[in-house]
């Protein structure tokens, strides 16, 4: 061991010795950080998914972009008749380069909608979705895409968004994709609404939880503000409505409408303006003229040797009865993704509940972004002091960071409760995350005796988790996509949470008659909500009773099934509305192969898209020449109206690890490896 001064050569070698440390340093904090950033990153562009749609050019090598493939025009037909609505959507692209294209088309539909029929138009061929379960249907869409021959391919990603596939689209050819759908209107107060999603935001996903096949098929960037011109995707629409009875106040939320009244009963509805930005949700709703609303509704379709029934009830408007003893507690979204008007809506909608608080209540606030916490360690009372220490400290909340969700949940449902007290948690969210399932499980799992309602705040809410959500938490969905109407809308929710619901929900069908209901267990009723379910049955025959406990009083109705209104469409809600309840049973992981056998089946029988089965289309004859290359690339969506772009993609990373992780890991292993290089020289 040396142990004398350090001669010259000496501190030479130490100073190399010391670069190459710091040059291994360098590179394994590079590296580790790069990890860190990896598994920090919000997995946004898990569905960086437009629900305008987009064309996506997926390269065959290295997946970088070569051009765009603009949309040219996006139409959509509403044909509602009641509750009923039957939708038809059309895409058109245009390629314009002279080289040959495959595409992925990415676009949202109502989270309740049963997808049953898809075509392809690419050139001067048609192509007709048949429907196979998914793995079959990719197998034969990749032969196709491999011989040159036309193709498409048709997935659910969500159950609010999908994928088509379109291979070998020729040069300078235009491709129209022709989506149809079925699903119901939403009741709710007197008012039925209909909404189109136009736009999803980006989702964020935690760093442990990102499904690498999400990340990779569903990845559109999304244009930066200040470069949308020319590539602003518009969309049209038209609205036929026949509601059955003479109609009375009629609103587009969001969008200018015109208006023509056919008859006291119709309307045709489309944009003022012609096509619109698809930066934010439409929504339509109207009330009925007449005050005294029919309380019941029964629609009915026979296929296939089976009788399809749709029953919508209405109860009468319960009775006030004496203050309920609550528990509530806010939970409110501060994620970078709520920066802009979403804040502000959910600011405004959190002080309007927090003023309708009774002093005898208890009530916390919890608000959450890559962390969570709450303004008071247990409940408190909501005297006034209180609310005024609420107002203000979530008047000092910025929105910045993560969607860490799942924190903000078990801290919610983890609050100390008092047992007497109904229990209710409020939950103020745009929803743009990716793992879903994840948080239904922790619902279903930590709920207990609470009920959770959901308030989407903003342009574009994510439907398919607010609704199941507030479905697993026996609450409701509250939509509020402007400041103006926080008062209305909150203060229609407020009054629910005030109210009595109807308990003990139960339906009985006739003797003699079999019949398969879903949903298998009626939710509990609030005011203003009505029931919905659907049912198979052998044979139409007698009168079903509908009843349920309300207060201190039972009350029942009867609905004759012999007559009903002819509808197309009510067996593939039926099976749509069973499917879901079968996937509610696969994420509780019970019977994984039987259940997904069942809802393979009974989506071949009704030609339904879902997560197990596919529409594919193939041409019979090669289009693409021989040696002619295939080209892709994305094309980039609008972010949602509302939004801050700085605050979604600018503060990286926002997931749950740090950028300043990654920076002390990199410049400890610099250190380390500069240590260890010296002694190692020392000792040698």
């Amino acid at each position: 061991m040396q142990t004398g001064p350090l001669t010259r050569t000496t501190w030479q070698d130490v100073v190399a010795f010391l670069g190459l440390a710091v040059l291994l340093g360098l590179a394994a904090g590079l590296l580790l950080g790069s990890m860190a950033l990896l598994l920090a990153t919000p997995a946004y562009a898990d569905e960086r998914a437009s629900r305008e749609g987009a064309l996506l050019m997926m390269s065959p090598g290295n997946g970088e972009p070569a051009f765009a493939a603009p949309l040219v025009s996006t139409d959509v037909v509403f044909q509602v008749s009641g509750p009923l609505v039957r939708a038809r959507v059309v895409q058109t692209f245009e390629n314009p380069q002279d080289e040959w294209l495959e595409a992925v088309y990415v676009f949202p539909l109502p989270e309740n909608a049963a997808v049953d029929r898809m075509k392809l138009a690419a050139g001067e061929r048609l192509l007709i979705g048949e429907i196979r379960e998914r793995s079959e249907a990719k197998a034969i869409y990749a032969q196709a895409r491999a011989s040159g021959r036309r193709a498409s391919l048709f997935d659910q990603e969500r159950p609010n968004i999908f994928t088509t596939q379109v291979a070998n689209i020729g040069p300078r050819e235009k491709v129209v994709v022709e989506i149809e759908y079925q699903h119901t209107i939403r009741y709710d107060g007197n008012r039925f609404s209909l909404r189109f999603p136009m736009v999803v935001g980006p989702r964020y996903l935690p760093g442990g939880a990102r499904p690498v096949s999400d990340a990779a098929r569903i990845t559109p960037p999304v244009l930066k503000p200040g470069r949308e011109e020319g590539r602003t995707n518009g969309v049209s629409i038209r609205v036929e409505l026949d509601a059955g009875m003479p109609l009375g106040h009629l609103d587009s939320a969001y969008h200018p409408v015109a208006v023509e009244a056919p008859s006291p009963s119709r309307r045709i509805v489309t944009l003022a303006g012609g096509a619109v930005r698809a930066d934010q949700d439409f929504e339509l709703s109207w009330r009925l003229s007449n005050a005294a609303l029919p309380r019941a509704a029964w629609f009915v379709e026979k296929k296939d040797g089976r009788h399809y029934g749709l029953l919508m009830v209405v109860p009468p408007p319960l009775e006030r009865g004496p203050p309920l003893s609550r528990e509530v507690l806010f939970v409110l979204d501060t994620s970078g993704s709520m920066a802009g008007a979403s804040i502000r809506q959910a600011r405004e909608a959190l002080a309007v509940a927090l003023a309708r608080l009774r002093p005898e209540d208890r009530f916390n606030v919890i608000e959450f972004n890559s962390t969570a916490q709450s303004l008071f360690a247990v409940p408190r009372e909501a005297s006034e002091r209180n609310r005024r220490a609420a107002v203000r400290w979530v008047s000092s909340l910025e929105a910045r960071g993560g969607t860490e969700m799942a924190a903000a949940l078990r801290l919610a449902l983890a609050q100390v409760s008092d047992s007497e007290r109904l229990r209710q948690v409020v939950f103020l969210t745009d929803g743009a995350v990716g793992n879903e399932d994840e948080l239904f499980r922790i619902i279903r799992a930590q709920l207990g005796s609470a009920r959770l309602f959901t308030v989407g705040i903003g342009s574009a809410p994510n439907g398919h988790f607010m609704t199941k959500a507030a479905h697993l938490g026996a609450g409701t969905f509250t939509f509020i996509g402007r400041v103006s109407e926080v008062g209305e809308r909150m203060g229609a929710l407020l009054a629910k949470l005030e109210s009595p619901v109807m308990r003990d929900v139960q339906v009985r069908w006739p003797r003699g008659v079999h019949a398969e209901v879903w949903p298998a267990r009626i939710p509990d009723l609030y005011a203003g909500e009505p029931l919905v379910v659907t049912a198979a049955l052998d044979k139409l025959d007698g009168a079903l009773a509908i009843s349920g406990d309300r207060a201190a009083e039972r009350w029942s109705t009867v609905v004759p099934i012999v007559q009903g209104t002819r509808a197309s469409g009510v067996g593939a809600l039926w099976a749509r509305e069973k499917v879901a309840s079968l996937m509610d049973v696969l994420r509780r992981g019970v019977a994984e192969a039987e259940t997904r056998a069942e809802i393979v089946a009974l989506a071949m029988s009704h030609r339904l898209v879902t997560k197990y089965t596919s529409f594919v289309a193939v041409d019979a004859s090669p289009a693409r020449p021989q040696g002619a290359d295939l080209l892709s690339t994305p094309v980039p969506t609008l972010l949602p109206a509302g939004w801050d772009y700085a605050k979604v993609f600018g503060e990286l990373p926002q997931g749950a690890t740090e950028s300043r992780l990654s920076l002390l890991l990199g410049i400890s292993c610099l250190l380390l490896a500069a240590l260890a290089a010296f002694w190692t020289r020392r000792r040698a």
